[in-house]
């Protein structure tokens, strides 16, 4: 059953949330709407009917929200889990709630948490309830999949497990719509991208290797390929009027959002004062690699190459929070060739 967005415009007050879009979830299909946390929220609440839109309508295949409102179900970002129940004891909660047909064996075993199920969720971690929030979602068995920040802060098992499971909702022809605030999130998970804010809804064209095709006219300017002599150059930030320098060795990597570049060091991200492009031509004597159209890596703190699906991989870094930054699969190729693989 697909998932329709008619006409929808949400005005509140003399407020535009998002003005009048068209967006349709069709079956097998795992659509992904990259928004603020503003807009996110009042699209769960637009789905659970909490409030209503100011124009337009919502469809669960040809019916409205209200009539086919058993059909969807929904991964929140704070699951509703009751923490005396173990694991087991939750599921068949979950299965005698919704008068559900599926099988508790398969769905422990689908979310690898068989030797945990008879453990309290409240002894679980963060990732492990995930788990178990996905499986109780597993067991409603919906038509429609709504997931809010599905993998944020989740370990990397964790995230195999769920990018496994919604490759088998697609083939099961399941329609899925993921709502997140993390680009990387949405370039990992999903078929399609768009992002909705109050300019509307814009498609984010992916290449072959999950890359946008929206390309300025700077981003044009080919980069010199000749190997620039070893310089030590500091690179700058500006943090509250004051301008902070940082070594490149020091530099994690760097990621741009919103056209704007961000040095991430230690857990922590600054703000930069150049662009991307210039910041790959500076940093090319230093190791670094531009492994994503929004990613600049330093391949010395690299650790991990992860290969989630034919086309989507990731890199993680070496350091204390293992970050991971996806690797698009044109620069996966480069990649193998630097290693000599």
């Amino acid at each position: 059953m697909s998932l329709h967005f008619i006409n929808a415009e949400k005005r509140m007050y003399d407020s535009i949330i998002f003005p009048s879009f068209d967006l349709s979830i069709g079956l097998g299909s795992v659509v992904a709407v990259y928004s603020s946390v503003n807009v996110r929220e009042q699209v769960i609440e637009l789905l659970l009917e909490n409030t209503r839109l100011s124009n337009g309508e919502i469809r669960v295949g040809e019916s409205s929200v209200s009539y086919n409102k058993h059909k969807m179900g929904f991964f929140f970002l704070k699951d509703s889990l009751y923490e005396r129940l173990s694991i087991e004891e939750m599921l068949y909660f979950t299965k005698r709630l919704y008068s559900s047909n599926e099988s508790i064996e398969d769905v422990i075993q689908t979310v690898q948490l068989d030797v945990k199920r008879k453990v309290k969720i409240k002894q679980l971690s963060y990732s492990e309830r995930k788990r178990v929030q996905l499986a109780c979602l597993l067991v409603q068995d919906p038509e429609v999949y709504i997931f809010e920040e599905a993998d944020q802060n989740l370990d990397l098992e964790s995230k195999r497990i769920f990018l496994m499971i919604l490759l088998q909702l697609k083939q099961q022809n399941r329609s899925v719509l993921i709502l997140t605030g993390n680009m990387e999130s949405a370039v990992t998970m999903s078929d399609k991208i768009f992002r909705l804010d109050e300019n509307g809804l814009h498609a984010v064209h992916m290449e072959e290797g999950n890359e946008d095709h929206t390309t300025s006219a700077e981003e044009l300017t080919p980069i010199v390929e000749s190997v620039l002599p070893v310089r030590f150059e500091k690179i700058p930030t500006k943090i509250n009027e004051k301008i902070v320098l940082f070594d490149p060795p020091e530099i994690d990597y760097i990621e741009s959002n919103e056209g704007q570049s961000y040095l991430h060091i230690k857990g922590e991200s600054f703000p930069s004062v150049s662009t991307l492009n210039e910041l790959e031509a500076r940093l090319l004597p230093f190791g670094f690699f531009r492994c994503h159209r929004s990613y600049i890596v330093n391949l010395q703190k690299v650790r991990e190459v992860i290969t989630w699906t034919r086309n989507s991989y990731s890199l993680v870094l070496d350091d204390k929070d293992k970050s991971t930054i996806p690797l698009s699969k044109s620069k996966m190729v480069e990649l193998k060739e630097m290693l000599g693989l």
